[in-house]
């Protein structure tokens, strides 16, 4: 990492640990670190087992994705590929949104293919994430709209999931449709940019527009390929399904292990819901994540937990699902692409 990317994760980390603070100030320290301390650890161990078990599953997905462009990979290469996306994800400010760039370089690299099929690769296995999650908050909410009445906050928190959908799904269809439109302009605005930085940068030549519009193309033919196969498509849609259940299924263990269980059918909301807080500045939305679960856990009324309780569980499912694929992910990271940070 450059002083400059080293300085931003810094201060992304000092913001994550200002957030669970204040989390911890306002649910009450004596009571949460109690829930921790009295938590079952074989359940906590099981806990890790599942974080494996939806690592593998989106792995799977990204396996998938790749073998439709024409890069074959073993399922253990695939595995550890998607613990070094997930690592870039949670470490760099603005989650995937700056994690992503580092990914497509990190596969370009392990599996000796164009960058461009590397950003196509993750791109895709990103949208193909995002439709299933917004899918169980829409059945989740639904669910829930027949059984009891929501707040305020969680109207706002619907209607904007309802908005997200449908603003998300226009512009990708428009976006699709005009694809050749799009790559013009995608080459308009990184010609100047690019340019700048070659006469910036000492060991960066400026690109030529015609090889710009060639490394866009080769970026749409990749994301066509996948569009094209239906089978590819259901597939790792498939596994990105197993994996947001697996994730449900480990938080719903974390309020078992602490002795406060809940209905699954609650997690078929709360965790998509949560996963959206990873659009914050934060790295890898922690401590956004934390504090959006353990809101929306308190304000639906049929679970009528205290704020400590939701905290201890939400920390538990958090410290798996955010520590496990940082740990492996840093491994391969340092072993792989220790030069692509």
């Amino acid at each position: 990492m450059n002083r400059d990317q080293v300085r931003a994760t810094a201060l992304g980390f000092l913001g994550v640990f200002a957030v669970l603070g204040i989390l911890v100030y306002l649910v009450g320290a004596e009571g949460f670190i109690q829930e921790l301390a009295d938590a079952n650890r074989r359940i906590v161990a099981l806990i890790v087992v599942v974080t494996l078990g939806w690592l593998a599953a989106w792995g799977i997905g990204l396996r998938t994705v790749l073998a439709v462009m024409g890069i074959e990979i073993s399922f253990l290469r695939s595995f550890f590929i998607l613990n070094g996306a997930m690592f870039s994800n949670n470490v760099t400010p603005f989650g995937q949104a700056g994690g992503e760039p580092v990914t497509a370089l990190l596969i370009s690299k392990v599996t000796d293919s164009e960058y461009e099929q590397g950003l196509a690769a993750i791109a895709s296995v990103d949208t193909l994430n995002f439709i299933p999650s917004v899918t169980f908050a829409l059945v989740g909410a639904g669910y829930f709209a027949t059984k009891t009445s929501f707040g305020r906050r969680l109207q706002f928190l619907v209607a904007g999931i309802i908005i997200l959908a449908i603003v998300a799904s226009t512009v990708g269809y428009l976006s699709w449709r005009r694809r050749t439109r799009v790559q013009s302009w995608i080459v308009r605005i990184l010609t100047p940019g690019l340019k700048r930085l070659g006469g910036i940068l000492p060991r960066m030549q400026s690109p030529t527009r015609q090889a710009i519009r060639s490394r866009v193309r080769h970026f749409v033919v990749a994301i066509e390929r996948v569009a094209g196969d239906r089978r590819g498509i259901i597939v790792a849609l498939a596994a990105s399904t197993a994996g947001w259940i697996l994730q449900m299924v480990a938080l719903w263990l974390a309020f078992v292990a602490i002795g406060s269980p809940i209905p699954f059918s609650v997690l078929l909301f709360v965790i998509p819901v949560g996963a959206l807080a990873a659009v914050t500045p934060l790295p890898g939305g922690a401590g956004g994540i934390e504090a959006v679960l353990v809101g929306v856990l308190t304000t639906l009324p049929e679970l009528a937990i205290g704020g400590g309780t939701a905290f201890a569980a939400v920390a538990i499912f958090r410290g798996a699902v955010y520590w496990v694929p940082v740990t492996i992910g840093g491994v391969v990271m340092g072993v792989v692409g220790v030069d692509a940070v």
